[in-house]
């Protein structure tokens, strides 16, 4: 699996980082989603994929 995010989609509502914290946080400024692993290790995959599908403006994008 391999992660993309792109940050001038991302509404900061922080999802992502309640789904998956090991793999994504938000800038403290501006709270936009920052990636912490392209390439999470397969125990993640499952909260990742919750991550993506929670997204509410489709910022994370998975390669599976």
């Amino acid at each position: 699996m391999k992660i993309t995010v792109d940050q001038d989609a991302c509404c900061g509502s922080g999802l992502c980082v309640l789904r998956a914290d090991r793999v994504f946080d938000q800038r403290e400024e501006d709270g936009v989603v920052m990636l912490l692993e392209e390439a999470p290790s397969t125990e993640d995959f499952e909260d990742v994929r919750a991550a993506a599908a929670g997204c509410p403006t489709g910022a994370i994008r998975l390669a599976e």
